[in-house]
């Protein structure tokens, strides 16, 4: 039997400690506890009965108590097995970051790891560059290297072309002195 156990929220940790120790020191029928990452304030708990999951649970700090409904695992699967998202962020980015200590920061895009959801960028506004990681969650793409690189190759094109009026008008002038 699968049960939601209603905890404070940002102490899920600490109360999935504290519930593990009590049902390893008391040998409680408990086969599992699980806190899903993005589910704060609760822990979901796998024990053989009610009354095993109640004495993991009761009387802890942190634990608010046990919901009545008990779950299938069919409910909780997508909670206990994120499903890797396609992120669209590229090496060469740049990116604001949403979060954390750098929020509204401004950073370019160094290494993009996919499989632990992290971004390793170098931030623009720093005197020196230095790379900081960060999840892939709290950063937001401002603008494409791509569009970026395009529209500096039409900016370099178009300076060419106007130093190089400037040249043949300013050899016409030279030829007067």
């Amino acid at each position: 039997m699968i049960f939601i156990i209603k905890v404070t929220t940002n102490k899920e940790n600490r109360a999935l400690e504290m519930i593990h120790e009590r049902a390893v020191q008391k040998a409680l029928n408990v086969s599992a506890i699980a806190r899903p990452h993005g589910l704060r304030g609760y822990i979901i708990l796998e024990a053989m009965d009610r009354e095993s999951a109640e004495e993991a649970a009761y009387n802890l700090p942190y634990v608010k108590g046990i919901i009545g409904k008990t779950l299938a695992y069919d409910e909780i699967k997508n909670m206990l097995q994120p499903q890797a998202e396609d992120f669209n962020i590229e090496v060469g980015d740049i990116v604001e970051m949403i979060a954390d200590q750098f929020k509204k920061e401004k950073a370019k895009v160094i290494r993009v790891d996919k499989k632990k959801g992290e971004v390793i960028v170098s931030l623009l506004g720093a005197a020196v560059p230095i790379p900081v990681t960060v999840k892939i969650d709290n950063v937001r793409v401002i603008r494409r290297e791509s569009e970026e690189s395009a529209k500096e190759e039409a900016q370099k094109l178009e300076e060419s072309k106007g130093m190089e009026d400037n040249q043949e008008s300013g050899d016409d002038e030279d030829a007067g002195y």
